[in-house]
């Protein structure tokens, strides 16, 4: 799509020049692939500027028993990530925590916990600009590779996935994630935690239509809380991980939802009592 888009510009270039009478034409088809890039291609499930992970693959979802690849963005955060990394061990579930690096280096034993209790680190920038999707080349380049370096030190190992703040994705990204060998993953269900005040909504949301291969969303940092003050997640994360217990899915990472699964039935995490 992003040649596509060059190859409009340059064509409408060479038109303005061969001929000049047609150049209001020739601006508006270069505004409306500006509009249409925007409006389309820069959405969290549209792959029309690039590769985007949104499903796990079919193939890969499960040798037999579903599974579900569980991703929790904006941590670390002291108050939250603990707790919810205790909930995944009490269900034998892993999970991939998209981590900002400036909040990474401020709390770093956290993000060492996550890799040694199995989670996968990943990158979700350095700083978490809400901008971020109208970064030129140098800042978008900046804000990955600044939060590659310190995820990468920190959990022992390079992150593989990125996710763009709100999902947002700017049309000079893919050259960039190419670069710092990541790949933009998005997500198939998420239950808004980071604004709604309610378990039940969060829950009925997220789990409404959930089947194998599905990525869900939740927020380990920037998170609500209910009236009573406890943070929505915490208040959702058991009973989900319950259902889906109840579904026969595992809710594992995205490199563990990704390896190649044996042919033998994997280990479910309904297979340990919840406690």
């Amino acid at each position: 799509m992003i040649r596509l888009s060059i190859a409009l510009h340059a064509v409408a270039a060479l038109g303005v020049i061969l001929h000049p009478s047609g150049w209001a034409w020739l601006l508006g088809a270069v505004v409306a692939n500006h509009v249409f890039l925007g409006a389309v291609g820069m959405w969290p499930g549209s792959r029309l500027l690039g590769p985007n992970l949104i499903r796990i693959p079919a193939s890969r979802s499960g040798g037999g028993v579903g599974v579900v690849a569980l991703s929790f963005d904006d941590g670390p955060d002291p108050e939250v990530t603990p707790r919810i990394m205790d909930l995944l061990e009490r269900h034998d579930a892993t999970a991939s925590f998209f981590c900002i690096g400036e909040r990474a280096a401020a709390w770093p034993e956290i993000v060492r916990d996550l890799a040694r209790r199995g989670h996968s680190v990943e990158n979700h920038t350095e700083r978490h600009p809400y901008l971020f999707a109208c970064f030129g080349l140098r800042a978008l380049r900046r804000e990955i590779e600044a939060a590659q370096v310190t995820l990468a030190q920190l959990s022992g190992a390079a992150p593989r996935f990125f996710r763009a703040p709100a999902g947002l994705r700017s049309p000079l990204l893919d050259p960039v994630l190419a670069r710092s060998g990541l790949l933009l993953t998005s997500w198939s269900r998420r239950g808004h935690d980071c604004v709604r005040r309610d378990p039940e909504a969060v829950l009925r949301q997220i789990t409404s239509g959930l089947r194998d291969g599905d990525i869900l969303l939740l927020h380990d940092g920037s998170y609500a809380r209910t009236r009573d003050g406890t943070p929505v997640v915490l208040a959702v994360l058991p009973r989900l991980l319950d259902h889906l217990c109840a579904r026969g899915l595992r809710a594992v990472s995205l490199p563990e939802a990704l390896a190649a699964e044996s042919p033998e039935r994997p280990r479910s995490s309904c297979d340990q009592p919840s406690s």
